[in-house]
């Protein structure tokens, strides 16, 4: 049980750094979204730089979650386990590539920085880099975030590892999520609009609840006991 309770903890810190590494991130990077010529500019490189820092720690937490939750999971149901290792996975695929187009327009700031090129071709370029960042966090951080979160919450739901009512605040927000970001994909209102924020609220309290609840309870040990892992193993022999 004590190998049990570090677990939880683990996941629990894996889940605090993905949101730290979210919003710093994007607090930090954020000139770079605004700024539709910072790519001609003069530039805050050191804090872009930093916050792409931040938002690596995030991929990197995104995987740890699926990878530290997996034993746990598979005892309740392998094949949703395995799924949503899959969707962070995506996750953090998705989130790692609006990165890279982020630090493509530093350096290409950087490169050209004092010559006398074509501004609007450099401009029209910064502008496409920051447009594939921005579809790549709509699949990664909304649309794979929604599906990770309805797994996660329905394995938490039916094996009851943490208290019901936070399973099911997760099974709200990441279905709210993924609709929004297919409403978003559709035209039917801007990816960081007002309905678009205040839709994404529920799955951020989910993630929160969850974290404080392993790190500070861990999984309900009659729910880690009580799993079909034995008889599995049992009708194997």
């Amino acid at each position: 049980m004590n190998l049990h309770r570090s677990t939880a903890v683990t996941a629990g810190v894996f889940f605090l750094l993905t949101e730290v590494g979210a919003i710093v991130g994007v607090a930090l990077y954020s000139p770079i979204l605004n700024g539709a010529d910072y790519i001609t500019g003069a530039g805050a490189d050191g804090s872009i730089l930093l916050g792409l820092l931040f938002e690596l720690l995030l991929v990197i937490a995104a995987v740890g979650t699926a990878v530290t939750l997996y034993p746990i999971l598979k005892r309740q149901n392998g094949g949703l386990a395995l799924a949503f290792v899959a969707a962070r996975v995506l996750e953090a695929a998705a989130i790692l590539i609006g990165t890279l187009s982020l630090l493509t327009i530093v350096t290409l700031r950087q490169q050209f920085e004092g010559s006398t090129g074509d501004a609007a071709t450099l401009s029209t370029i910064g502008s496409t880099l920051s447009a594939l960042r921005n579809w790549a966090y709509l699949l990664g951080t909304n649309f794979a975030l929604g599906a990770a979160s309805l797994l996660l919450a329905w394995l938490m739901y039916s094996s009851r590892l943490v208290p019901r009512g936070i399973a099911i605040l997760g099974l709200v927000g990441g279905t709210l999520i993924s609709l929004s970001a297919i409403a978003v994909m559709l035209g039917l209102y801007g990816q960081f609009s007002t309905l678009g924020l205040v839709v994404a609220l529920p799955v951020f309290a989910w993630e929160l609840a969850l974290t404080a609840w392993l790190i500070a309870k861990g999984f309900r040990p009659v729910s880690i006991l009580t799993t079909p892992a034995a008889p599995l193993a049992a009708a194997s022999r």
